[in-house]
């Protein structure tokens, strides 16, 4: 079986700082989802260095990293360890879909909501259950 990876922008919802959200607080991830728009599990353990995402902020480098499966959900992790590490809230059970929102919890544990922007193919198709 195929599994199709795609290209999903993130871009900060309305927050009491920025009212109409922000496009230049975002992040670019590359992921598998399945039918229902959730992450293929299975796809992301056999090809974890395909699962990537990239944080763009304004006034700082990019941050690049990987889109891991931690005990209690899913996280954007940038270094080892879990220090810089961000939660996802609920993105294991719930779809991501254009127009969906996101809730992050940032490494000084601020929450904040990231709106479904973009949802593009990547390109890349994976043969599941080959390895890297």
């Amino acid at each position: 079986m195929e599994i199709q990876w795609k290209i999903i922008r993130l871009e900060l919802a309305r927050t009491p700082e920025f009212p109409e959200g922000s496009p230049d607080h975002a992040y670019l991830l590359r992921l598998p989802l399945n039918e229902k728009g959730l992450i293929n599990e299975a796809a992301v353990t056999f090809h974890p260095h395909l699962a990537t995402v990239r944080r763009t902020w304004p006034g700082e480098p990019d941050q690049k990293g990987y889109v891991v499966r931690k005990p209690n959900g899913w996280a954007f992790s940038y270094a080892l360890g879990d220090d810089d590490d961000e939660a996802v809230y609920h993105l294991e059970t719930h779809p991501i879909a254009l127009g969906d929102y996101v809730t992050l919890t940032e490494t000084d544990g601020e929450r904040l909501p990231f709106r479904v922007v973009g949802l593009h193919p990547d390109g890349a198709i994976v043969q599941e259950g080959i390895g890297p």
